[in-house]
């Protein structure tokens, strides 16, 4: 065993507010002894007092060599000092989900990912279906990938099902990812996606075809009789001719 470096640990909390307020550092946990090499956890514990919180900071030999703000994106920096190896690496993006469709019928198939930014540790990701959390027998893990000098780690977690009436009961289906580091890291994504609407049914459509058909009968009959009564009337009209034509010849005869 070796003795642990003497630790100067200088914590800087500041609250967002228009004048200063009392902050209580309840407790700070740092091993007095470790083995070289192997990791330790340093824990910072506090009390706001309702406010929020603008930045804490740790520091070794009057270096800062870690730094959280949760205000900024990604809210965790680490600066390399000389043998001090920080193990948490906070994502650079937020998660994102990817396969999805804009919307679904009933008996679709589901199938989306979520993937995490790049960190140390990986992130662990968790899927919600309008706000439950997805059964297991639904999700798919991925082994996190390792890129970069710097060993980072990308988290991928899979989502399949088929779509339920069940999946629509509040009208939109929601699929939400959670992504989170212990308690230094909590983001999220959300898609809504939307029922497809029914078609209309086949019977309607026939009735208009008949009521359509009825309609184009009727002026085809009126059609017909109006052309029947007309070569009637001309008809008549003809053998009145034929008839005054008769009886001035006969005048004229006689």
């Amino acid at each position: 065993m070796h003795k642990m470096w003497c630790w100067l640990i200088v914590f800087h909390l500041f609250v967002l507010y228009d004048f200063v307020h009392c902050i209580t550092l309840t407790e700070v946990r740092v091993p007095k002894h470790t083995i070289r090499g192997h990791a330790v956890k340093l824990e910072c514990h506090y009390d706001m007092e309702g406010e929020a919180l603008y930045s804490v900071k740790w520091y070794k030999d009057g270096r800062e060599f870690y730094r959280f703000v949760p205000r900024d994106d990604p809210p965790g920096s680490v600066f390399p000092q000389p043998g001090i190896a920080v193990d948490v690496m906070l994502p650079d993006q937020d998660p994102y989900i990817t396969g999805g469709k804009p919307r679904y019928q009933i008996g679709d198939p589901v199938r989306v990912n979520c993937t995490s930014g790049r960190s140390k540790p990986a992130v662990h990701l968790t899927w919600y279906i309008n706000g439950d959390p997805a059964e297991p027998g639904l999700v798919k893990r991925y082994e996190p990938r390792i890129t970069g000098a710097d060993k980072l780690e990308t988290s991928v977690l899979g989502l399949e099902f088929r779509v339920k009436p069940k999946h629509f009961k509040h009208g939109d289906m929601k699929l939400k990812c959670l992504a989170t580091i212990s308690t230094v890291y909590w983001k999220s994504n959300e898609e809504s996606v939307e029922g497809e609407k029914l078609q209309k049914a086949p019977t309607l459509e026939s009735r208009r075809a008949v009521s359509a058909d009825s309609r184009a009968d009727r002026v085809q009959a009126a059609s017909s009789n109006w052309a029947k009564e007309s070569c009637e009337r001309l008809s008549a009209m003809q053998l009145a001719i034929y008839v005054l034509i008769l009886l001035t010849s006969y005048r004229y005869t006689s």
